[in-house]
């Protein structure tokens, strides 16, 4: 007597699985990396490179929330779905500035005050030109969930060679980046 089919088995993991796994993984990950850079005590090659990351993420995260502003300005529509993740990108700044002023305080020639972030990248506002938002709303939420993914990557490299606190930040931002590609993309 033969059984009765069960139903298609779905291949790969379930979006469910990922959206699970992914924050532990991104935080096991910047946990081990910064076991790592604690036993070397070599410290004029790394502050410099961390902080280059660090002041990287700050510049990242103030980006993604003028990216924010320009699509709920020519999408009002979109506001209310879009401004949680406008103060994420601004809290994630303000985290990773912080974090920046609390590193410098120990050498006073590089503290960054926390509304001092953009001077200390003078060229990138330039660079950063107003971007321009497409005209349906659809194609301006794949842009902002491209940036996002981008930007999570990018995090994602960075926390490899960065020190154990600001790896552990960079990978929880990272996996919020995901989490906002996700809304961005199926919410």
């Amino acid at each position: 007597m033969p059984f009765p089919h069960a139903p298609r088995a779905r291949t790969g993991p379930r979006r469910r699985s990922l959206l699970a796994v992914a924050p532990t993984a991104l935080l096991a990950a910047g946990c081990s990396a910064g076991s790592r850079d604690a036993g070397p005590a070599a410290g004029s090659p790394s502050p410099p490179a961390s902080e280059r990351a660090r002041a990287r993420a700050a510049r990242d995260s103030r980006e993604l929330a003028e990216r924010y502003d320009a699509v709920i300005a020519a999408h009002a529509g979109l506001a209310q779905r879009l401004g949680p993740l406008r103060e994420h990108a601004v809290r994630h700044a303000k985290a990773f500035e912080s974090l920046g002023t609390a590193a410098g305080s120990a050498s006073p020639e590089s503290p960054v005050p926390a509304g001092a972030g953009p001077s200390a990248s003078a060229p990138v506002p330039s660079a950063s030109s107003p971007v321009p938002v497409p005209a349906k709303e659809k194609d301006a939420l794949s842009g902002l969930a491209a940036a996002e993914r981008e930007i999570a990557d990018r995090r994602l490299e960075a926390l490899l060679d960065a020190p154990a606190e600001l790896a552990r930040l960079l990978a929880s931002v990272a996996a919020a980046g995901a989490a906002h590609v996700f809304v961005l993309t199926e919410g």
